[in-house]
């Protein structure tokens, strides 16, 4: 009599689920890396339309506007909108633009709980002739690697 298999064999089973394992492995840190800049991503919204007002100002007047609350003289009806990941918005700025610690500080907060949390993104105006760049600097609790390529800190 013939037999007929009926099922997969335990050694079968084992491989694939060594195969799930592996790809599992690879896969979770890779997802984690793409939903941490997902949220960086959002950090850089935030920043954008701050970064063109201050730019605009610039511009029309020579300078940057000096602190503690610069969002009307810049041209904003409100303060800026803070998002889930970005919990403070300030300018920390005199009319010098090349003056240290110019620039728009974002504290980050429930991005990612080791590494990234509580630190701050500090955004600089770097002025030229012809146009304005922005440089990032990281400080506080940013090290993981990720926020640091991101940034480019």
């Amino acid at each position: 009599m013939k037999k007929i298999q009926s099922g997969f064999t335990l050694i079968e089973l084992m491989i694939v689920v060594a195969i799930i394992g592996i790809l599992a492995a690879v896969a979770i840190p890779q997802y984690q890396d793409y939903t941490l800049k997902a949220k960086l991503s959002k950090v850089m919204v935030v920043a954008a339309p701050i970064k063109v007002a201050l730019g605009i100002y610039n511009q029309e007047l020579g300078g940057f506007p000096t602190i503690p609350d610069p969002w009307s003289s810049i041209g904003l009806l409100a303060d800026p909108t803070k998002t889930n990941e970005v919990s403070a918005i300030a300018w920390n700025g005199t009319r010098n633009p090349v003056a240290a610690g110019t620039g728009i500080a974002l504290t980050l907060t429930n991005i990612k709980s080791k590494g990234v949390d509580g630190g701050t993104v500090t955004f600089t105006p770097v002025v030229n002739s012809t146009s304005i760049t922005w440089s990032h600097t990281c400080s506080g609790a940013l090290t993981d690697k990720v926020v640091i390529y991101y940034f480019n800190c």
